[in-house]
């Protein structure tokens, strides 16, 4: 292989719970919850779809489901999307959606699976390029530079920079030129298989990892060493 590309959400980071996601803004806030009243908001919250990379809404309420289906094409939309997903949770002070959603921005509401970096590591002994291609709307960089795994990667293609979100083949694209990798010669990981499966129609190797909790997946990306065994770029 001349290249990895990689999905960042449930496939090299998993975002934390919804409750802790909740528990950290309460407490940077000053506002206090019992604990089954922490609880059941945080549900809540889980259930409307409202924690970005984690579960999807349970239903897309009617006035924000055109925003919703083109979220990751740009900041603006993304924020939209997800506060308007919180805002149907009602909190003890309206400000919290925003504190939410900014959370979730930051490097500690992320955790590496445990070989991420075991495995980035070996494809750059390799010689093999990465990148990194994601729906996302804002910038996972400071995440990667937090957690020490930037050093590994070459690229990102970022769908809200480029305004076309997977499985777009243009992304996957991007990420190719930037890295100068021959799609043929590159390889996709990634969780979701229709987004991350819109690599193949560019001609790319396409593999799953399954969007589990960290501890449940302490070796997830181990067999993508197997899957790029041939010599990478000089």
């Amino acid at each position: 292989m001349d290249a990895v590309l990689f999905d960042f959400s449930g496939t090299l980071f998993r975002i934390e719970s919804s409750e802790a996601w909740l528990g950290a803004v309460l407490e940077g806030a000053g506002v206090t919850l019992s604990g089954a009243e922490l609880a059941e908001t945080a549900r809540a919250l889980e259930a409307a779809g409202a924690l970005p990379g984690g579960a999807p809404p349970l239903r897309v309420p009617a006035e924000l489901a055109g925003v919703w289906e083109i979220r990751d094409e740009s900041s603006e939309l993304h924020r939209t999307a997800y506060t308007g997903l919180s805002r149907r949770v009602r909190l003890p002070d309206p400000r919290l959606h925003d504190a939410l959603y900014d959370r979730h921005m930051t490097p500690g509401a992320w955790r590496p699976y445990p070989d991420a970096a075991e495995v980035l590591a070996a494809l750059r002994g390799r010689g093999v390029a990465v990148g990194v291609v994601s729906n996302i709307g804002w910038d996972l960089r400071p995440v990667f530079r937090a957690h020490g795994l930037d050093r590994y990667v070459d690229t990102y293609a970022l769908s809200y920079e480029h305004g076309v979100r997977k499985p777009d083949p243009r992304l996957f694209a991007a990420a190719c030129t930037d890295l100068g990798a021959d799609p043929a010669r590159t390889l996709m990981v990634g969780d979701d298989r229709r987004a991350d499966g819109g690599a193949a129609a560019l001609g790319c190797g396409v593999h799953f990892v399954d969007h589990l909790p960290v501890a449940e997946r302490p070796a997830g990306l181990r067999p993508v060493l197997d899957l790029a065994r041939t010599t990478g770029r000089p």
